[in-house]
């Protein structure tokens, strides 16, 4: 590891680079974790929000539960330092979740 720190990326509004300088160890690793899982929900959000062209039934996979539509799509979620991975679809307003299994299973 180098003695230098690290070089922001160039996007990285400044703003967000000096309050990231003036950050403990402990607080930056709360927001990485914290942008990491904030990522994880904007993508399952568009993802969500992709809907198959109307009339096209999509085959259903052969572990995706009875209770559990076609257009679900997998998730990890992290809870006490496990990751889990999750079926959620949008029924209406609302985002259903239904727990699959672990991410490491030997864990």
């Amino acid at each position: 590891m180098s003695d230098e720190p690290p070089t922001p990326p160039m996007n990285l509004p400044t703003e967000i680079i000096n309050a990231l300088n003036e950050s403990s160890p402990n607080r930056l690793r709360d927001v990485a974790r914290y942008a990491e899982e904030l990522a994880e929900h904007k993508e399952r959000e568009a993802r969500l929000e992709e809907e198959p062209p109307e009339g096209k039934l999509e085959e259903r996979s052969d572990d995706l539960p009875d209770d559990v539509p076609t257009k679900a799509t997998i998730t990890i979620k992290e809870i006490n330092h496990n990751r889990y991975y999750y079926w959620q679809w949008r029924e209406g307003d609302k985002i259903k979740s239904k727990y699959k299994g672990p991410v490491n299973p030997d864990k």
